[in-house]
C-alpha cells in the first residue's frame, strides 16, 4: 500500500511529484488539465446576476440572504497519494463553493458523534433537539440519518424560505426552464423519499449548532481545518435573519449551500487538504481527526439513492461519473465546483468552475493518464 504524503502548514509548498514519477503520462496529464482550463462553466463571474436572475427558483424565493461575491478564473490541482502533479490557475483563489458546504457539514455530524454529542445516528432528531422544529407527529418521526442523507422530508420553514421551495427538485433541469422546482407535492414518510434540498440541510445546520453550542465555523476550524494545516482565510456564513441565541450568546446559523448567499468561502488548496483528510478516513499525519466509522457512514450508499451518502456523493455502480472509479466519492457544488476523492488510485483533485458536462471528460482524461 502507498504510503500517503500529508502537505506542512499552510503557506508552505505543498510536497510535488513528477506526472511520470506519480505513475501519469505527462502528456495525457497534460491534455487533462488543458480540458479543464478550456471548459469553464456557462455562469456570469457576477454570481449574484445568476442568482438573481432565478437560476434556482423564481421570485420571491429567490431573494438573497447572504453574502455574495464575484468569482474568479477556473483553477485546480490534482494530487497522488498526497503529492501535487499539476495545477492549473490561482489555487488560492478564495470563492463561493455552493453545496460543498454540505459536506463539510456531514464531517462537523461526524465530530458531534465522536464526542458522544450524537451518539447514535439512528436517533429522532427531538430527542434533542427542543426548539419546536421536530414536534409535530410527521417531523418527529425524523432520525439524523434522514438529515444527513436527504430524505428527511422534514416540513417548515427556516429563515423566510419554505421547504416547498425544494419540492420536486431536479439537478439535472436545474436553471433549465420548465423546472418544477417549487411546486406541491405530498409529502412521504420520513426515510421514503429522497430529495436534494437546501431548507432542509439548513435545519441540520442549525441542530449541529445546537448541538455543539458553538459557531460552526469556529467548531470547524478548531477540529478540522487547523488540525490539517488549512490557511485562515477560509470563511463560512449564514444569512442575515439566520442568528439564534445559545447560552445567552447570538451565534449565527450558517448555510449547507451559497444560492440563497453565505456557505463555505474557500480556495482549492484548502479545499485539498479535506480531500485528503477523507482518503486518509479521517486521519492526517497519524493524528485521528475524524472517526473511521464516521467516513464509512459517510461513504455508504442510500437504499434509496445509491449516490448519495452522509452528505457526499458517491459513485456506486458508476452512476454520477461513468469514468470514475465506482468507489470515488465528492463533495460537489454548483457552478461548478468539486472535490473527487478517489480511494482506488490515491487521487484527490479539485475543480473550480469547471463546465458540469466536462466533468465526467477530465475525469476520463486523468484516469486514461495513468500508467497501467
Amino acid at each position: 500500500m502507498t504510503t500517503l504524503e500529508f502537505p506542512p502548514d499552510a503557506g508552505e509548498p505543498w510536497p510535488s511529484a513528477a506526472p511520470d514519477a506519480a505513475g501519469f503520462d505527462s502528456k495525457r496529464l497534460e491534455a487533462a488539465v488543458a480540458f479543464a482550463r478550456e471548459h469553464e462553466t456557462p455562469w456570469s463571474r457576477d454570481l449574484a446576476s445568476v442568482m438573481a436572475g432565478a437560476y434556482f427558483e423564481p421570485p420571491p424565493w429567490n431573494e438573497i440572504l447572504g453574502p455574495v461575491r464575484p468569482r474568479g478564473a477556473p483553477n485546480g490541482l490534482i494530487t497522488r497519494h498526497g503529492r501535487l502533479v499539476a495545477r492549473w490557475g490561482d489555487t488560492r483563489q478564495v470563492d463561493m463553493t455552493f453545496s460543498v458546504a454540505k459536506s463539510y457539514l456531514g464531517l462537523l455530524a461526524g465530530i458531534a458523534c465522536d464526542r458522544g454529542l450524537l451518539p447514535d445516528p439512528q436517533e429522532r432528531v427531538g430527542v434533542r433537539i427542543k426548539d419546536g422544529g421536530f414536534d409535530s407527529a410527521h417531523n418527529s418521526a425524523i432520525t439524523w440519518h434522514h438529515m444527513l442523507q436527504q430524505t428527511s422530508e422534514w416540513q417548515g420553514s427556516l429563515w423566510d424560505k419554505p421547504d416547498l421551495v425544494d419540492r420536486n427538485r431536479n439537478l439535472l433541469t436545474e436553471g433549465k426552464p420548465g423546472n418544477a422546482k417549487g411546486t406541491h407535492r405530498p409529502l412521504r414518510n420520513p426515510g421514503g423519499y429522497w430529495e436534494y434540498n437546501d431548507v432542509r440541510v439548513n435545519r441540520l445546520s442549525l441542530c449541529l449548532l445546537r448541538l455543539l453550542r458553538e459557531p460552526l465555523p469556529r467548531a470547524f476550524a478548531d477540529a478540522v481545518m487547523a488540525p490539517i494545516g488549512a490557511s485562515s482565510r477560509w470563511e463560512w456564513h449564514g444569512y442575515r435573519n439566520s442568528s439564534v441565541e445559545i447560552d445567552g450568546v447570538l451565534m449565527e446559523s450558517v448555510s449547507g449551500g451559497g444560492h440563497w448567499g453565505g456557505g463555505v468561502f474557500i480556495h482549492a488548496e484548502d479545499q485539498a487538504r479535506v480531500g485528503l483528510l477523507m482518503l486518509a478516513r479521517g486521519a492526517w499525519a497519524g493524528r485521528r481527526i475524524v472517526s473511521e466509522r464516521w467516513i464509512e457512514l459517510s461513504t455508504t450508499p442510500c437504499d434509496i439513492n445509491p449516490s448519495y451518502g452522509y452528505l457526499w456523493w458517491l459513485n456506486t455502480d458508476r452512476a454520477r461519473y461513468a469514468s470514475a472509479s465506482p468507489v470515488s466519492f465528492f463533495a460537489s457544488g454548483a457552478g461548478a465546483n468539486c472535490t473527487w476523492i478517489d480511494p482506488a488510485t490515491g487521487i484527490v483533485a479539485v475543480l473550480r468552475w469547471i463546465d458540469p458536462s466536462a466533468m465526467d471528460g477530465f475525469i476520463s482524461r486523468v484516469t486514461a493518464a495513468l500508467h497501467g
